[in-house]
């Protein structure tokens, strides 16, 4: 059976990984839950429902939570596991199977999939750019003996709309600008279960339940809500935060800044002392939150339609005709997030210094052998011990909140630079403590800061500096004169 020609998600969209047809002789569809861990706004899901629903079989949800990924922690598999209970709980009132596995040993979860696709009329899955998703779905290409689809969720605008990668905000925006002036990309449907009307699969086949510890639709939330961390093998070091994960949390921290911040949010999210950020990225990145829900929200709440955007003109403003707050945290979520995905789409070495610009990498080499007035290891940086306080709070937030001031990230990104041996030294300490400690690391918006500490995105500055050459230079003493940040680092010390 070839792809559906009644397709209701965009083709843009839709990658095919296997190219094999779709089976309608086998026992269920599968949706295997990797990046986007919700059940609405997702149009993954609702492909995957749309496949069930036109060949009327049930629909098996797997959500899989492996523990040799690459920093996995405490931290990280808590975050996911509270979504877990939230999706557990959420498909029950559906006639869809959910399906929880939490791998108990490294490699435990070897061969899970392949035995799901053995019994699957199709399998469709989350198309995300970066981290391990990649490599993964590669390696799966061949092994999996059925028709499998990756679908694009991430971004308000596809991820391969574009047919280029961009170099700098501007053209990205421009570009971007003039696609939605042609109209406004489709959304998903936000509650894509509730067209599921199929019988729902009563119990999984037998050699599923024997090889591997799954748990199934009732049973799931309670099973996961029980879990203790310290039985798995992963960092115990890196401990949770304070914060919850989970799309049903992510909606409480949607609200709060819709109703809160949103108001003040251009002036104060730069402010150190003041709690001005949307704290949003930690549920993007783990898909508990929906980026066409945030734009639907600020649509809502600035009473928009289509017909008040103006000329595409490569601007913060003058572009969708909204408030300065409301223009200002579209900025971010659909050019500064958005231009990340296109950047991680297109090219297989975004996380390696060659990806920099040419004028980057060339003016970092010229200065590589420059004497530095201090040089850390990473030990000395992941424990906060530099001589800069204002330094040492940033780092110390990261560890302890899992996350970074706004403009102190930038300040933590530019003095790594300041005071390790060489660039492509700094950035591999950027990307160790991001991805180890931060709720939003291991991300394409996450990899867009940290490069843009070493050019990314930017242009060459003057005047020309030992160490930095022609990259932007920030210091702790014009981030202390520019913000309130006594506070700060008081909290933080």
């Amino acid at each position: 059976m070839k792809l559906s020609l009644n397709t209701t998600v965009p083709s843009v969209r839709i990658r095919n990984l296997t190219h094999l047809p779709i089976n309608p002789s086998r026992s269920f569809v599968l949706y295997w839950m990797t990046a986007f861990r919700r059940t609405q706004s997702n149009f993954a899901l609702q492909r995957a429902v749309e496949i069930a629903q036109q060949i009327q079989k049930p629909l098996v949800i797997l959500e899989a939570l492996r523990c040799n990924y690459r920093w996995a922690s405490h931290r990280f598999h808590r975050f996911v596991l509270e979504g877990m209970v939230d999706n557990a709980t959420n498909t029950q009132r559906s006639n869809a199977l959910y399906v929880a596995y939490v791998e108990p040993e490294s490699q435990n979860g070897s061969g899970l999939i392949e035995h799901f696709s053995s019994h699957a009329a199709a399998v469709v899955s989350d198309d995300f750019p970066c981290f391990f998703h990649p490599a993964m779905y590669e390696r799966f290409a061949s092994r999996l003996m059925c028709s499998v689809e990756l679908v694009d969720s991430n971004t308000i605008l596809p991820m391969r709309a574009m047919d280029r990668t961009f170099s700098v905000a501007h053209s990205y925006r421009r570009a971007m600008q003039k696609e939605i002036a042609q109209g406004l990309p489709q959304f998903p449907e936000a509650n894509p279960l509730n067209n599921l009307v199929v019988p729902k699969l009563k119990s999984l086949p037998p050699s599923l339940l024997q090889h591997w510890p799954l748990w199934v639709g009732e049973d799931a939330s309670q099973k996961i809500s029980n879990l203790s961390l310290d039985a798995l093998p992963i960092d115990k070091e890196v401990a949770p935060t304070e914060e919850k994960g989970g799309p049903i949390q992510g909606a409480l921290v949607t609200n709060r800044f819709f109703t809160s911040r949103l108001s003040n949010y251009s002036e104060s999210r730069n402010e150190p002392e003041q709690a001005g950020s949307s704290w949003l990225s930690p549920y993007l990145h783990f898909g508990h939150v929906s980026p066409h829900t945030l734009f639907e929200r600020l649509v809502d709440a600035c009473e928009w339609s289509p017909a008040k955007l103006g000329k595409p003109n490569g601007k913060m403003t003058g572009f969708w005709n909204m408030n300065q707050n409301a223009e200002a945290f579209l900025d971010q979520l659909i050019t500064w997030r958005e231009i990340g995905f296109n950047m991680c789409s297109r090219e297989k070495n975004y996380d390696r210094f060659e990806s920099l610009p040419d004028w980057a990498q060339k003016t970092l080499e010229q200065h590589e052998l420059d004497e530095r007035p201090n040089v850390y290891s990473l030990e000395e940086f992941d424990q906060a011990k530099t001589h800069d306080p204002l330094w040492n709070a940033a780092q110390i937030q990261l560890r302890r909140e899992g996350r970074i001031h706004n403009y102190l990230r930038m300040l933590w990104g530019k003095k790594i630079l300041h005071w390790t041996a060489s660039p492509r030294q700094a950035l591999k300490i950027m990307i160790e403590l991001n991805n180890k400690y931060a709720l939003d690391g291991r991300d394409p918006n996450s990899y867009s800061g940290i490069f843009w500490v070493l050019g990314r995105y930017d242009r060459a500055w003057g005047p020309e500096r030992p160490i930095f050459g022609k990259i932007r230079y920030m210091t702790s003493e014009s981030t202390q004169s520019k913000f309130h940040v006594k506070q700060y680092i008081k909290q933080y010390s």
